[in-house]
């Protein structure tokens, strides 16, 4: 299938990677720059043009397009972007936008704007942001089989219970799988006997209590359930929608915001929210206002460096825990090591959502992990999947090294597979794939 991606920003540059091996991808954007590095990163045809331009969709090849994805930083752009390529053409199209406005109108407008799948990147990322907290010590949590099945990601501190420990040590839990330990640029799929060293990033799969238990026993911090107070500083968009989502949890919540007219405006909004006029970065404010007594505190200011700031502030003062928007992928590394418990890059969440609707069509839910190192599958089996009809055992001796089958759920309920377990017709099976095997693997399952 052609693809035709616009913007070959992070997020643009993340879906064309995922798609260069299966699908025919054209990458276009007017800085020339960005232009040239694609080219030489990924295996697309890249074109220096505007993406709204009827002339340039036709060299990009439109008329034969199964998929147009608008990924500019501009929501007017993405959603002009997707009304040209219906004009000239039938793909399926998709708009990254970040105004959730956008995104409520398009959902009350059947067809709206001629965008056929709209991913708003601001309550993405409050979504995930809300996940994360629900999970004390996770670095990435997400969600599959209707809510059965839940994956997280756990970085081993140092001094942590199960640093020095074999998997079948740690794996204390009867619905829990040890999909992964991500080890520096290395990617081990674990056996019993595999030690766990201080500094692995833990990736498990399983029903949300185990997954739960196995959390509480890293780390003492408290589970959303437990939390009393919650701060959020920054009240542009991403810091409201995550305010309100909390609101729906019933927290207690405060919210600080500089602006006073943005104050007042979300006072009105959020009425289960004390929202304070001032500066965050104001370490008096912050030990007046008893931060230190918090919590968790979410840092959603618009940039990078004043998040690590008051990330950085928060701690000092004896703040619980921290979760803060890092904008710029690369630092969210950097972050995590000087001062953010958890850092969420927007585009990276915007790219995973997007990637679902870009896989093979039994493919139904997608999660990448460490900048899309790897990613956890869900796939629906049919009578044409390896996994038909088969033991677990007999199916892996015939794929390659790299996979780990992380759950199964059958009409509702959960299964942990063994290597003994039959897989039947309609089981969703969720999966943990290293990029490297992943056509290879997605193409027989």
């Amino acid at each position: 299938m052609r693809v035709i991606v616009v913007g070959a920003g992070q997020v643009g540059s993340n879906i064309a990677e995922s798609l260069d091996d299966e699908h025919d991808v054209v990458v276009i954007d007017t800085n020339p720059e960005k232009v040239e590095s694609i080219t030489y990163s990924h295996d697309v045809l890249a074109i220096e043009g505007d993406g709204t331009s009827i002339e340039t969709l036709e060299q990009a090849g439109i008329e034969n397009a199964g998929l147009v994805i608008a990924s500019t930083d501009v929501d007017e752009t993405n959603v002009v972007i997707c009304g040209a390529a219906k004009a000239v053409g039938t793909p399926f199209t998709i708009a990254r936008v970040k105004k959730t406005n956008l995104l409520r109108t398009w959902e009350h407008s059947s067809g709206a704007f001629g965008v056929d799948f709209m991913v708003c990147t601001n309550l993405q990322t409050a979504e995930t942001i809300v996940r994360i907290a629900g999970l004390p010590g996770a670095h990435d949590v997400d969600t599959f089989a209707r809510g059965l099945v839940s994956m997280a990601e756990f970085e081993v501190a140092t001094g942590s219970p199960i640093a020095g420990e074999t998997v079948s040590e740690a794996d204390r839990y009867a619905s829990l799988t040890f999909a992964a330990l991500l080890r520096g640029d290395d990617v081990i799929v674990p056996t019993g006997d595999t030690v766990i060293d201080e500094g692995d990033a833990v990736v498990v799969i399983g029903s949300e209590e185990s997954v739960r238990a196995f959390a509480d026993s890293l780390t003492p911090e408290p589970s959303l359930e437990d939390v009393n107070e919650i701060v959020i500083v920054g009240g542009g968009e991403i810091g409201y929608q995550t305010a309100r989502l909390f609101e729906e949890e019933r927290l207690k919540l405060r919210l600080v915001e500089r602006d006073p007219e943005r104050a007042r405006k979300l006072a009105e909004m959020l009425p289960e929210t004390l929202v304070l006029q001032s500066d965050a970065t104001d370490i008096d404010f912050l030990v007046r206002e008893h931060v230190d007594e918090s919590d968790l505190v979410v840092a959603t200011l618009e940039s990078d460096e004043k998040n690590l700031l008051v990330s950085l502030l928060a701690k000092q003062i004896g703040a619980e825990r921290t979760i803060g928007v890092v904008e710029a992928g690369e630092y969210v590394d950097l972050f995590e090591t000087v001062g953010i418990d958890v850092g969420v890059n927007p585009r990276l969440v915007t790219a995973e959502e997007i990637t679902r609707f870009t896989r093979e069509q039994q493919t139904e839910n997608v999660a990448m992990l460490e900048s899309d190192r790897a990613e956890v599958l869900e796939i629906e089996v049919d009578r044409d999947s390896l996994l038909f009809e088969r033991r677990i055992d007999d199916v892996m001796a015939q794929l390659p090294s790299g996979i780990v089958i992380g759950a199964i759920t059958r009409d509702e309920e959960l299964i942990t597979p063994r290597g003994e377990t039959v897989v039947e017709l309609g089981d969703h099976v969720v999966l943990f794939v290293d990029t490297n095997v992943l056509n290879e693997v997605t193409a027989s399952l």
